[in-house]
């Protein structure tokens, strides 16, 4: 939207230009949160609920691989939200293999089952960087950390049922919850409002649970991550007991 309302202003071409920011991972700055966002962590944590009834009836692991290139997000909320989850690992917090196994093995030990919750950006640098190229978006192609896991434990616990579940595209698809549908009707609404009242290369969005309209370059800079010291991640550690794996 940015550069689209900049090319506008070097040809002397007289448009409006709005950009609604939409990132499945929620990683746009500045932003509460991005349209879908809820929706996907819905969807996400129901995930996790069917994967603890498999790993539990099998007295296994379950992995569960969402959404989360550079942020984990979704990844972070939905194990909070489902309230099963043993183990959650984020691409903003690296780790340790030898620590994860250890950790894992002592989950096993005390309950015999365990519940793996990984955002697919995670763990990129045990897997030695990218898998080479970009996708049509533009992005690094990753290597396939949930693949990656479900073979480090099988190796490293033998016997022991690992089940390896990637819901992406469930997600993607469902219809949206009503938080959403909501939320895009206003974030439109607002859209139309700036570029009727003449305003141009802007942006709606939700700001501290306000709607306000702001400049694209505010938001584009960089992304949003997950804040390692935050209440949020702290939150979620404490949930689950999870000790540092780094």
């Amino acid at each position: 939207a940015h550069a689209i309302a900049q090319e506008c202003l070097r040809q002397n071409v007289v448009c409006n230009v709005v950009g609604v920011p939409k990132s499945i991972d929620n990683d746009i700055q500045i932003i509460d949160k991005c349209f879908g966002f809820d929706t996907a962590v819905e969807e996400a944590q129901r995930s996790l609920i069917c994967a603890r009834v498999e790993a539990k009836s099998a007295a296994g692991i379950a992995i569960v691989k969402l959404m989360g290139r550079q942020s984990g997000f979704i990844a972070m909320n939905a194990s909070m939200a489902s309230g099963v989850v043993d183990v959650c690992l984020i691409p903003e917090i690296k780790f340790s293999m030898a620590k994860l196994l250890e950790h894992i093995g002592k989950i096993l030990n005390k309950k015999d089952y365990c519940v793996v919750c990984v955002a697919e950006g995670a763990g990129q640098d045990v897997l030695d960087g990218s898998a080479g190229g970009t996708d049509a978006s533009g992005n690094p192609i990753l290597k396939d950390i949930g693949t990656f896991l479900r073979d480090a434990f099988k190796h490293e616990f033998k016997g022991v049922d690992v089940k390896y579940i990637d819901p992406s595209y469930m997600i993607r698809s469902i219809p949206t919850i009503t938080t959403d549908r909501i939320y895009c009707k206003v974030l439109g609404q607002a859209a139309v409002h700036g570029a009727f009242a003449g305003f141009t290369d802007f942006t709606a969005g939700l700001v501290n649970t306000h709607y306000v309209m702001l400049p694209t370059t505010t938001i584009i800079q960089s992304a949003r991550t997950v804040d390692p010291k935050g209440r949020q991640w702290n939150r979620l550690k404490t949930a689950i007991r999870q000790p540092d794996l780094y």
